[in-house]
């Protein structure tokens, strides 16, 4: 399925083993899947394939309602990931970029336009994939370019 909110194929390839993703969750009793493992893939899978592969691992699901998502997120020990997803993928680069803001704000206690700033400075933007309806772009964050908390 094509990527958007409640998540779909998403290929963020930061997105691996010890990564921990937050997805917005919208309806009570709402479901999870998981598929389309990949061993290897370029940012911006561009022609419907990967080095595809099978998945096996232990997923741990914590309900977070301190959290107010309305896209997905993702951690590693080392970044931050925020996502965009959209037809057009400069709006794509729009959304995943407010995400990043948001959490940089949130997270430091910077106010919305020091945290657009630091992202021209720090954030890296990629091309999650363009094979589906929607596009994805990813927002990186190296935590160590996070400010302390205010």
């Amino acid at each position: 399925k094509q990527p958007r909110a409640s998540v779909g194929n998403m290929d963020v390839k930061e997105r691996a083993a010890g990564a921990t993703v937050y997805f917005p969750v919208f309806v009570d009793g709402a479901l999870f899947s998981a598929g389309d493992g990949h061993a290897l893939q370029g940012d911006g899978e561009v022609c419907l394939t990967a080095i595809e592969t099978a998945l096996s691992g232990t997923f741990e699901f914590i309900l977070r309602k301190d959290l107010k998502l309305s896209l997905p997120r993702a951690e590693t020990a080392e970044m931050w990931i925020t996502m965009g997803f959209d037809e057009d993928l400069d709006d794509a680069v729009k959304i995943a970029l407010r995400q990043m803001i948001s959490l940089i704000s949130e997270l430091s206690g910077l106010n919305r336009q020091d945290a657009y700033s630091l992202c021209s400075i720090a954030a890296d933007l990629r091309v999650t994939q363009t094979v589906d309806g929607n596009k994805g772009i990813h927002c990186l964050l190296r935590k160590t370019k996070l400010p302390p908390r205010r």
